[in-house]
């Protein structure tokens, strides 16, 4: 395939693609791909949507979330107008259609490509996006650990205080379960912090119990460590509540990597970025 065809073909289909404007979500329209990827007649275009939306209910996901039917009106040549059938397709929807189109032609042979490096490298942002999130959440809890740990301190002047405070938190969120039983459970060192190892919901869970909490000890101006240790394990467990209301039991969630192998690969990959783009 010549590279002019190349750019030809991936300029079509960056210039069809559409953005819903509540959502932000990208989608193609199939009569608009139709065209580009070398259908004449929608009766045959149609069919391999048909066996697309069969390959993506294959895979194991709900077609309707990657194969919208929509509706639109046309003008005939007489001047009224047909309503016809037509979807909107997500870029994995796209990928499929493309998979499952006849490879004898030059187009679909280049969609093949296209959408699957496209889906691709969409996934390895989704990726991204959700190791920076847990990241950030991770210097969150740091944040609001070290500031608990200075009221602490300035109010009972016990530099323990704050180790046995925050163990009878983590006890609270954990159904009973210490500090030292979760890290024995999850595989976590015994030099590493419990929350290096934790899913990005528990890590919210700890922080958005810490900051109730030094709010708290501001409010009702706290001074003992009893007096904060007994509004810190109810915070823990009024956040647990919330959590196992839902489904979600913090103790049996499984570990999640190494927060900070993935800062430091996130840092290298920081990097190289201008080169990539380059």
């Amino acid at each position: 395939m010549k590279r002019e065809t190349i750019d030809q073909l991936c300029g079509h289909f960056e210039r069809l693609v559409q953005v819903e404007q509540l959502t932000g979500i990208e989608f193609w329209l199939a009569r608009d791909l139709q065209e580009v990827l070398g259908y004449d007649k929608w009766e045959n275009f149609a069919k391999v949507v048909e066996r697309a939306i069969i390959s993506c209910k294959t895979a194991g996901y709900d077609s309707a979330d990657h194969f919208l039917e929509a509706r639109k009106m046309v003008e005939l040549g007489s001047g009224a107008q047909r309503q016809i059938a037509d979807y909107m397709l997500t870029r994995y929807a796209c990928y499929l259609i493309a998979q499952n189109g006849d490879s004898g032609k030059e187009p679909i042979a280049f969609a093949q490509t296209y959408f699957a490096i496209q889906t691709r490298r969409a996934e390895l942002i989704e990726k991204r996006l959700v190791e920076v999130e847990r990241v950030q959440a991770r210097k969150k809890l740091s944040v609001s650990e070290k500031e608990l740990s200075g009221l602490i301190y300035e109010r009972t002047r016990n530099e323990k205080s704050f180790g046995l405070i925050r163990s009878r938190g983590d006890q609270a969120l954990f159904g009973g379960k210490t500090t030292h039983q979760m890290k024995e459970n999850l595989g976590v060192p015994d030099n590493r912090p419990l929350a290096d190892f934790l899913p990005t919901i528990t890590i919210k869970a700890k922080d958005f119990a810490n900051e109730i909490t030094n709010f708290n000890i501001h409010k009702d101006d706290l001074k003992s460590e009893f007096k904060i240790s007994q509004e810190h394990v109810k915070n823990n467990q009024d956040v647990r509540k919330v959590l196992t209301d839902r489904g979600i039991i913090p103790e049996r969630l499984p570990p999640a990597d190494d927060v900070k192998k993935i800062e430091r690969r996130l840092a290298s990959e920081e990097k190289k970025l201008p080169n990539q783009s380059g």
